[in-house]
């Protein structure tokens, strides 16, 4: 062989040149692309799920929001609601107590009806030893009296029940407020000690017996149940919404 065509048989060609270059162009163009779409795939993967996160995050947001404002909205209503009970509760007691106030206050009466006043409390002259103590309704003899209050007979008898002569015969009442009801120069009796009465009840009839001038029922207020303790009983009976 001559050494020319040995120098031909170890050159490489010009097409296979061109092929080598192809080939390795190709692969770095298939490598590259390769990496391109796993990072372009990555980068999709990531976003993908950041962007869901972040929809999620905001939804969880939005509901709690919503639920703290309907809490807020149904406390709100609770407060009104239990302000409204409590201030009409408030009304109701305030009720209830007037309509008590002023039935205590009309639940007494002047004893007799149909009367004329006659000697007032107070009043002094020869006809008393000291000031009158009570207040006289002149009425006929045998006019019915009536309990001025609920309450228990504590005296009840001539000698006015106990009070001395001047009273006749008398009845004292003792009321659950403390004080102490007297009817005197009385011409019956017709309730016993230790009896409960209520307002109206008829416990006597009236008279002229005792130290009287004429037919007439002397009524006294008492803070005790005894002669000395009384007080105006007209001035007391307007206190309780009665007028004489």
């Amino acid at each position: 062989m001559s050494k020319r065509a040995t120098f031909q048989t170890r050159r490489p060609s010009a097409s296979r040149v061109r092929g080598a270059v192809v080939a390795a162009g190709l692969g770095t163009s298939m490598v590259l692309g390769a990496g391109a779409a796993f990072a372009a795939g990555t980068a999709g993967t990531t976003g993908t799920a950041s962007l869901a996160s972040a929809t999620t995050a905001e939804s969880v947001a939005q509901q709690a929001a919503a639920q703290g404002k309907a809490a807020e909205h149904t406390a709100a209503k609770k407060a009104e609601a239990s302000k409204k009970k409590a201030a009409a509760k408030k009304k109701a007691a305030a009720k209830k107590k007037a309509a008590a106030k002023k039935a205590a206050k009309l639940a007494w009466e002047t004893p007799v009806h149909h009367y004329k006043l006659s000697a007032t409390f107070g009043n002094d002259g020869a006809r008393w030893a000291h000031k009158h103590s009570g207040q006289d309704f002149a009425v006929p003899i045998g006019t019915k009296v009536e309990a001025a209050h609920n309450g228990t007979i504590v005296k009840a008898g001539p000698n006015g029940g106990g009070d001395g002569p001047a009273y006749g015969n008398a009845i004292v009442i003792k009321h659950s407020n403390g004080t102490y009801s007297q009817y005197a120069h009385l011409s019956k009796i017709q309730v016993h000690i230790g009896e409960h009465v209520k307002k109206g009840e008829k416990i006597a009839l009236s008279g002229n017996t005792g130290n009287s001038s004429g037919p007439h029922l002397h009524f006294e207020i008492r803070t005790t149940a005894n002669y000395g303790s009384a007080v105006n009983p007209v001035n007391y009976l307007h206190k309780h919404g009665i007028s004489v």
